[in-house]
């Protein structure tokens, strides 16, 4: 796997110097990476930059693109153990991956209700507790500072081990995206082939 190194909150990917260094371990079986978008509308950037993560992962890795949060129920807290199929899949592939990475928009101030709606099902279940998680920040600059923050205070609550102080800042722009539904832009590429990187290097080494 390529040298993998700390990326600081908010740096711009593929435009400057990334600082730090990483522990060096090295991968002999593939990390599997849980993507998930907290958008659900069609030609989303932060998809995009998921499905252009999917493509870009380095040797090692394995990137998964989550599907279904359109199709979660709502949220009841009192039942912990739903029967509906869209939670139980969502249950076992959070368990299922070695660090999940998230991309969200922000709606109204905070994250979509959507992919609140999602963290609030593994609450119960604390299938991210203990789980190497980052996410990246796709909006232009200065927006998108209201899901960060609600981002992370759920995560922080939930016990994720969020890698980053804070978001990694990739801008997108809406034409950036191709008709195949990625993004062409190499320095997108790069920056989320890093992303992607520094994650499995915080993965625990398989004994």
């Amino acid at each position: 796997m390529p040298d993998v190194r700390t990326l600081r909150a908010g740096t711009r990917l593929g435009k400057g110097v990334i600082t730090g260094g990483g522990k060096g371990r090295r991968v002999d079986v593939a990390t599997r990476i849980l993507l998930v978008s907290g958008s659900t509308r069609d030609g989303s950037t932060n998809t995009a930059a998921l499905r252009t993560a999917r493509a870009a992962a380095p040797d090692g890795v394995v990137a998964d693109l989550y599907e279904g949060l359109a199709r979660l129920p709502a949220f009841v807290p009192d039942d912990d153990e739903p029967g509906h199929p869209a939670v139980a899949e969502l249950r076992r592939l959070v368990r299922a991956a070695d660090a999940v990475l998230f991309c969200t928009p922000e709606y109204a101030g905070s994250l979509p209700g959507s992919l609140k709606n999602l963290l609030d099902w593994t609450v119960g279940g604390g299938e991210l507790y203990g789980k190497p998680v980052a996410w990246v920040n796709v909006a232009a600059e200065g927006r998108g500072s209201g899901a960060d923050a609600a981002l992370a205070t759920v995560l922080g609550y939930v016990g994720a081990v969020v890698v980053t102080p804070g978001p990694v800042r990739v801008g997108v722009g809406r034409d950036a995206v191709g008709p195949d539904g990625l993004v062409g832009d190499e320095r997108v590429r790069t920056a989320m082939r890093k992303v992607l990187e520094l994650l499995a290097e915080q993965v625990p080494a398989r004994t």
